[in-house]
Order: C-alpha cells, then structure tokens, then sequence
C-alpha cells in the first residue's frame, strides 16, 4: 500500500471533509482517507496497482473541490 497527502482547496466545513473522503473511498484501491478542512488536506492510503494519485486528485475535483 502507497500514502499520499493531497492539497483540497474549498474544503469549510466537516461537511466538505465527508464529500471528500466519499469521493476518495469510491475510487477502485483506495483503501482509506481521511481529509481535514483546516490543512487543506486529504490523507489516502491506497494500492498502486488498482488505482493512482492523479486518479484520486480527478474524483476528488469531480465532487468540486479542486486538488494539486
């Protein structure tokens, strides 16, 4: 399993932390995520060979919130 920490712009609320970890969780290999409003951040612990970090930062901006 990899880890990555990706910037989320947009996040206010726990609200938009759930939206961003649904979003994360529903990408085939992520095994877990965990985002945070206040960093800016959203921590995944995924498998390379299922899944990447650019696949990930595309749901993730899908939901409408913006990564880098």
């Amino acid at each position: 399993m990899a880890k990555a920490s990706i910037k989320v712009s947009g996040m206010k609320c726990g609200g938009c932390e759930k939206t961003v970890q649904t979003a994360a969780d529903a990408v085939s290999g992520v095994q877990s995520s965990k985002a945070s409003f206040k960093d800016g951040t959203l921590e995944v612990e995924y498998d390379e060979a299922k899944t990447s970090v650019a696949a990930i930062q595309q749901a993730v901006t899908a939901a409408g919130f913006p990564s880098a």
